[in-house]
Formats: C-alpha cells, structure tokens, sequence
C-alpha cells in the first residue's frame, strides 16, 4: 500500500502482525503523505526488502516466525541504512533495550500514542535523510562548507588529542550519534564528559534543535522536580508565573545530565518514568506534556556498585546505560599531553588577550610525570600558575617553580590525617544518664538550684525537671560542689 500524491518520496515499510494496528499505522504514514509498505511476519519484510530499499522500518518486537530484534541484527549485518523503529509492550524495559543496543534509531511503547508515533517518525526519517553513508561508516554526520568545519566538526575538535584512546572514542561517538539511544558517559572528574556529550549533540540530527546541560549534583532536593520538569503559576510560593524545566527546554534537542549518580531516590523514579513514557507533568499542573528528549548522563561514580548498595535504581541503570563511552584519564594517554598544551594555552591566551605562549619540550616530559589526579581541568589549572610564574616568552618552568607545582599536582595524594574517634561505651544508658546528669548539674549550678529557672534554660517543664533530678538521684552537694566538670 502506497501514497500516490508524489508529495514525499521517504519509502516506509511498516511489521506488525496484527492487521488493525497495522492499517492505524499504514493509514497514519498516508496522511503524513510517506510512501508505505506492510508485512505480517519477518518473511514477508525480508522478501520486501530484498527488493526495495527502505528509509525506515517500523517493526513490532514479538512476530508470529520471530522478533523484531532479529531484523534489525540481520540489518546491522548486512550494512543496510534503513533506520529502524522498534514497537515494544507496555512496561518491557528490557525489549526497549535490547532493541537499541540491537542498533533501533528509537522504540515506542504500546498502546501507541499517534501524536509521539508521527514525531519519532519525523527524527527518524530526518536522521535518515542526514546520514547518507552506510551504517558502518565512521563518516561524521555533518556536512561542512568549503574551507569551514561544520558543526560536528567542530565539535569533535575541542577533544584535544591523537591517541588511539581518543580516536577511538571520536569514532565511537560519531556512530552513535545517529540514534536516540540514551548514552552513558564514564570518566573521572576532570576528563572532559561535557565535551563528548556535546559532541554526541553536534553529531545527530538534533543538531539544530536545543542543548541543555544540568549538573545533577547542583540542584538542592526540594527544587529538583520544577527544575526538571518546570511549574505552573501557584505552584508554590512565588510561582508567578508558569515557568518550563530542563526537559522542555531541551524538546527536540539534547538534554544531558552530568553527575547523574548524585540524584536522590525519589528523583530517580521520576525521572524514569519521564524517560519511558517520554512526558512529563509539570510542579503544579493537571495534564501531562509529551516531550521528544534524547538523554546524555555523565558519572564518575560506578552507578553498578550503586546498585548494589541500593543508591541508584537498577531500572534506571539499565534505561541510561544502552550504550557506554569511556573516557580514559590523562595519565594513561601522556601522548596527548602536547595537543592539551597547546589547545589549553591558546585558549587561556584567548580569554586574557595576550599571545599565546609554547611549551618548551621539558615542560611537557614533566607535565607527564606528575599524576594529575584532576586530569584536563587540573592540567588547565597548572599551565595558569605556570604561566603566572614565567617570565620567558616560553612556557619553562624554572626548579624552584616546579617545586611549587609538583606539590600542588600531588597534593591528593597526601594521606588525610586520621580522623580520632571515641571509642563506643560499654553500657549506653550509663553513658547517656552521665551526659544528662552533667548537663543537669550545669543549668542548676547557673540558676542558682532554681528549677523553675533550669527547666525554662533547658525547655523543659517544671515536671519534667523534677522527675530527672529524682531519677538520676542529684543532691545538692553534687550541684554545690566545686569539682564538678562543666
């Protein structure tokens, strides 16, 4: 079944076994003025797409010969550059990602909503139309002008650096910038996650459309759900007026989360919830928002053992982490170290409006040396001093300056002092009722043996005072002593 208008030469080929949902389908595409086909099983998609080719392929995951995964492995391994769309059951996290680790561009969750069908839809078929090459190339997405790097580019340059570990992540984020699987970023603090999340952004199809980056690990509790999901007039004190969070702030776009491992429980489940049903509702509001977000997080933390101990929620785990980019630490690429420098520098000579300095070649043997335990942004930090201590037109450090450096490049190596901790009270109320009684002694010595006074001092009532003095049996010799220790 195809359109005949001639308004949209995208050709779809939609699998479900189901005859009505696939007609909903079919007739939904046809509005949209697609060209569309349909199949029953994954013999009769086979045998269609064997001879045709397809700018995207609609598949339900359970088939009467198969599921839906099987086609898109069978895809991935013949290099086809079809996108596909994965419809799963209401609540299978588990199909929903197995699916996009399978290679899907995205899934849907039954009963389909028409309105998030058609948008996830559109994204596909737009990735689709950017990416020309086929699906195992490394080519980026972003087409540049003459003479001009695009965007991606661009992007994929501030990752200073020529070893194989950085190639090998540049190659890894261009190829899964194509989809809308969520990714997981992984490297210690300091390693630059930002930049490849940003450069995940300026690779995709979303590219044009909004980037917000939060640090999960900024925002206080009690204001976490309007930041992410925004408020309405009244919502709370203050609400003056309706105000949007980071979600529909990033509609269309990408929304990174940075520190993700830092989000209490609660927010967790919230935000799971968000990233499934793919809306939110709004601090406040009556009715829920549908909003079309592809999610970066970032953590330096080991979100599996914090599921382990129960900090991080294993579902949420598994929605982020569909796919993982490491990055490695500084001092495990030191070849790197000259590229940093230089890109460091000139943008330090940048933001001052001065003329950027070079490293002279011992610097950077010294550089390596050091552990750099705050890796990129600590090495930022030492070629700022540096460049404070030098007098030269080069950046050569002399010994006494070194010295200075050294030491704060391994100051968190240094063992902090150990903390003294009393040790635990063999009988815990003996312990408790001692406390009480000096406390007790104390207010009374102050008022004079006044209860009324030492209970009010203490906020307690003229009762309750009495019964601690009878109970812990303090006579007046005690209170007049004068060898007591406050």
């Amino acid at each position: 079944m195809a359109t005949s208008n001639g308004l949209n030469t995208i050709r779809i080929l939609v699998l479900d076994d189901e005859p009505d949902l696939r007609t909903l389908y079919e007739l939904t595409l046809l509005r949209e003025g697609y060209q569309v086909e349909a199949a029953g099983t994954l013999h009769e998609a086979w045998d269609l797409l064997n001879a045709q080719r397809f700018d995207l392929v609609i598949t339900d995951m359970r088939l009467p010969d198969g599921f839906g995964v099987d086609l898109l492995k069978g895809l991935r391994a013949q290099q086809r550059r079809e996108r596909c769309i994965v419809i799963t059951a209401y609540g299978s996290a588990e199909n929903a990602v197995e699916s996009l680790k399978a290679g899907a561009f995205d899934y849907l969750t039954k009963p389909v909503d028409l309105k998030q069908f058609r948008a996830v839809v559109v994204a596909a078929t737009r990735s689709a139309q950017v990416a020309t090459a086929p699906f195992a190339s490394s080519a980026p997405l972003l087409e540049s002008s003459p003479g001009q790097p695009g965007k991606g580019e661009q992007a994929l340059a501030r990752m200073a650096g020529d070893s194989l570990a950085m190639r090998s992540v540049r190659e890894r984020i261009v190829k899964v910038a194509r989809s809308m699987a969520p990714v997981m970023v992984r490297g210690e603090s300091g390693t630059g996650k930002e930049l490849v999340a940003h450069a995940l952004h300026a690779n995709s199809h979303r590219k044009d459309g909004p980037w917000v980056a939060v640090n999960c690990g900024a925002i206080p509790e009690n204001l976490l759900e309007a930041e992410f999901f925004g408020a309405k007039k009244g919502a709370y004190t203050g609400a003056s007026q309706d105000r949007e969070g980071f979600f529909q702030a990033a509609h269309e776009g990408t929304l990174f989360l940075d520190e993700i491992g830092d989000l209490p429980l609660a927010m967790q489940a919230k935000l799971l919830r968000a990233i499934q049903e793919r809306c939110i509702r709004p601090l406040g509001g009556n009715q829920e928002e549908m909003v079309d977000v592809r999610i970066v997080s970032a953590t330096h933390k080991d979100l599996g053992a914090e599921v382990a101990a129960g900090r991080f929620r294993q579902d949420l785990f598994y929605r982020l982490n569909v796919i993982d980019i490491d990055i490695p630490p500084l001092r495990e690429r030191p070849e790197d170290l000259p590229a940093l420098c230089k890109a460091l520098l000139g943008r330090i000579a940048r933001d001052s409006c001065t003329a950027q300095r070079e490293v002279a070649a011992g610097t950077i043997a010294r550089l390596a040396s050091l552990p750099l335990l705050g890796n990129v942004r600590e090495l930022e930090n030492i070629l700022h001093r540096a460049l404070a201590l030098s007098e030269d037109d080069g950046l050569e450090l002399r010994e006494t300056e070194w010295g200075e450096l050294g030491n704060l490049a391994t100051a968190p190596l240094s063992a902090p002092a150990p903390v003294q901790r009393p040790a635990l009270p063999e009988d815990l109320q003996a312990y408790l009722d001692d406390k009480e009684r000096q406390i007790l002694v104390r207010a009374l010595r102050e008022t004079g043996f006044n209860r009324t006074l030492a209970a009010k001092l203490l906020g307690l009532t003229l009762r309750q005072i009495r019964y601690r003095i009878a109970r812990l049996k303090i006579d007046a010799p005690e209170i007049h002593g004068e060898d007591f220790d406050a």
